[in-house]
């Protein structure tokens, strides 16, 4: 009793209203998600021969250098420029490179040692200088 049902055409026009605010709605969030990321973006151009690096936190790469599994396209986003340092230097002659691209590191000396406990279990933990 007192209760109004939409039938019809006005259920479906009223349905169309409702989808176009939502559809406005989302517009303006997008907008404005756009400027704020805008904020942060800025143009980056690099040119043949300038060094950069490339991210691999978010590739599936080994510790083993298996170079051979990145795909040989990627994002821009994905590089760093370069900025050369002396703690950059690494002597060539220091590091045994197979003929599979690959090296194995050696430990130098054991820094520090520690043990982590948890609720259940504790877990040892040695910090070590390669």
């Amino acid at each position: 009793m007192g209760e109004s049902q939409v039938l019809g055409p006005e259920l479906v026009s009223e349905t169309k209203d409702k989808v176009r605010l939502i559809r406005d709605h989302l517009k303006v969030a997008s907008y404005k998600q756009k400027s704020y990321a805008d904020l942060k973006r800025h143009e980056i151009e690099y040119s043949g021969g300038t060094s950069c690096f490339l991210r691999t936190n978010c590739l599936s790469v080994g510790v083993t250098l298996e170079l051979d599994r990145i795909h040989d396209v990627f994002h821009v986003s994905m590089l760093r420029r370069y900025r050369s340092g002396p703690s950059h230097i690494v002597s060539v002659e220091e590091i045994e490179v197979r003929s599979d691209l690959t090296f194995k590191e050696e430990p130098i000396q054991i820094l520090d040692r520690d043990i982590k406990v948890l609720r259940r279990k504790s877990i040892p933990l040695v910090k070590v200088l390669w």
